[in-house]
């Protein structure tokens, strides 16, 4: 009757206490919760909200029903980052290395895709023999021994999380700033941190599209982080077009591997520096933004990072020949040329029809049992305010047929929009948060 009260309760506009999140918490990671209840209970927060004493309890509650990752013998400062969900965001994967071989602790938790946006572990998993299902003992002996773990969320850490995740997926709450909140910082906290960098998206392809909400999540997770302990800072970048210019699983693992080696596109690599010096400052290990920036280029230009990402995926059981050659990733059956319609200005780049596409071709799940293919998706090289001639190509599709390559084609048709203006899309780095309140971000 607990979750039948709940549901109830909270359907109506009031709140839950403390207490019941954490009986309802332990209840659900048990299985003595049935996913239709849960279900019901998200979809009544989805549309009632929830108050800053509710998140840290569902956020505590969450952390309490499961294990933590105990770090705090290492020496060395342990940040994370994490990123609200985009298309052709692969910046974790290069992030983690290259922020790993300057001397940081990185215990990298991520997630799958979810809903339209593509996921972490998916991109890692696309990468022959790749285990991200860490244990926790194995995530801290990793850890220990070369700086760096890219762990999925294994049972013994948020249990309740990893369940209500799934199900968010698959029953139309993921947008919602407290349950958002609440996931995030619980895997978060339960990796014993110093400090958390957070990229909040905002944009169309964002699950929180308007700039006030980005505002107010990053807000909310940076209050939980220091009421738990953990300094937070957040950046707020674009998702009015994909990041970079793979999109999909393999395609963007094979991005991630040429940024490492300097060959990445320049919007990756202005967000990727962007989010990696403030976790050096975070750290505590330079001595400003400009500093942190000149150690990164310095770690890619001597492959240091590109070697860091190599030891990570040896020790996580993948082959590390995908460093060296990017062609050892799993390569689609069929590829075809997308080409402008008409002459004219990249007006948009939609990265929802983009995300939508990909799942249509195979690369994300519309339900929580599906199986991916990691070797489907677009590389799109057209960027809003590009000037281009009829007949350009715009953008490459991969599929496994002919079939896949015609739903590619529809989804590139309805997401790149050729016309003879275009508004200018938004800044790709635009706002920095922390507890002190929000900045206009200064490029440095």
């Amino acid at each position: 009757m607990l979750a039948y009260r709940l549901i109830e309760r909270k359907r109506d506009g009031g709140r839950i206490e403390a207490g019941e999140w954490r009986a309802l918490a332990h209840a659900y990671a048990a299985g003595h919760v049935p996913d239709y209840q849960m279900a019901a209970l998200l979809m009544a927060v989805y549309f009632r909200g929830m108050d800053r004493g509710e998140i840290r309890a569902l956020t505590e509650a969450m952390i309490g029903s499961g294990g933590m990752l105990d770090l705090s013998h290492l020496t060395v400062p342990r940040i994370d980052k994490h990123s609200t969900g985009g298309v052709g965001d692969k910046v974790s994967l290069v992030l983690a290395p290259l922020i790993a071989s300057l001397g940081v602790a990185v215990p990298m938790m991520s997630g799958r895709g979810l809903g339209h946006t593509g996921g972490t572990l998916d991109k890692l998993e696309a990468i022959p023999g790749m285990r991200t299902d860490l244990s926790l003992a194995d995530a801290r002996s990793q850890v220990e021994a070369i700086g760096c773990a890219l762990m999925g969320q294994t049972s013994e850490i948020a249990p309740a999380d990893r369940k209500m995740y799934a199900l968010r997926d698959a029953t139309a709450t993921v947008e919602s700033i407290p349950l958002i909140a609440a996931s995030i910082m619980s895997k978060k906290l339960a990796e014993g941190l110093t400090g958390l960098v957070l990229d909040v998206k905002r944009g169309s392809g964002a699950f929180l599209p308007d700039v006030e909400q980005g505002l107010e999540l990053a807000r909310t997770m940076i209050a939980l982080g220091a009421d738990h302990g953990c300094p937070t800072v957040a950046l707020v970048t674009a998702m009015d077009r994909p990041l970079g210019r793979a999109c999909g699983n393999a395609l963007e693992t094979e991005e991630a591997i040429y940024t490492l080696k300097g060959e990445g596109p320049p919007d990756l690599l202005e967000v990727t520096y962007a989010l990696g010096a403030e976790m050096l400052v975070l750290g505590g290990t330079v001595r400003s933004l400009e500093d942190a920036r000149r150690q990164m280029k310095a770690a890619i230009a001597s492959g240091s990072a590109a070697q860091k990402f190599a030891e990570i995926i040896e020790a996580q059981g993948g082959n590390p020949g995908v460093v060296e050659d990017p062609a050892v990733l799993p390569q689609a059956e069929a590829c075809e040329l997308y080409e402008s319609p008409q002459s004219g200005i990249v007006a948009t780049v939609k990265p929802r029809a983009i995300g939508r596409g990909i799942i249509a071709l195979g690369g994300g799940r519309s339900r929580m049992d599906d199986v991916i293919d990691p070797t489907v998706g677009f590389v799109i090289t057209a960027k809003p305010g590009d000037w281009v001639d009829a007949g350009e190509p715009l953008a490459t599709v991969f599929a496994r047929n002919a079939d896949g390559i015609r739903a590619g084609r529809a989804a590139l048709a309805e997401a790149i929009m050729v016309s003879e203006e275009a508004e200018p899309p938004l800044t790709l780095v635009s706002h920095r948060v922390s507890d002190r309140g929000v900045t206009t971000y200064a490029a440095t």
